[in-house]
């Protein structure tokens, strides 16, 4: 059972950096650093965008207008470590 927790605080983990590189991305296309006219830029902002939007977009239906400041991408990541430290203080010693 440990290895599923371990699984799952890994999981957490990597969708944390998917949320970080997601909201990195948009900062480069928003400035016009990254042209979404190449292919691989496209695919990459994609692929960030369906794995990150059904969890983001939810939290920022919850939140009030703050103008052009998005910080969904906050709030989410706080979430996650709130609930790996809920797994890892209390559920994962109770597992033998």
């Amino acid at each position: 059972m440990r290895a599923v927790l371990d699984i799952v605080i890994i999981v957490l983990d990597l969708y944390v950096w998917l949320l970080i590189a997601s909201a990195i991305l948009s900062w480069l296309i928003a400035f016009n650093v990254v042209n979404t006219r190449n292919q691989f830029v496209s695919a990459v902002a994609e692929f960030l965008y369906r794995i990150t939007e059904p969890l983001l977009a939810p939290i920022r239906n919850f939140l009030p207008s703050l103008g052009g400041l998005d910080i969904s991408p906050i709030i989410l990541i706080l979430l996650i470590m709130f609930i790996e430290r809920v797994i890892l203080y209390y559920v994962y010693p109770n597992v033998i």
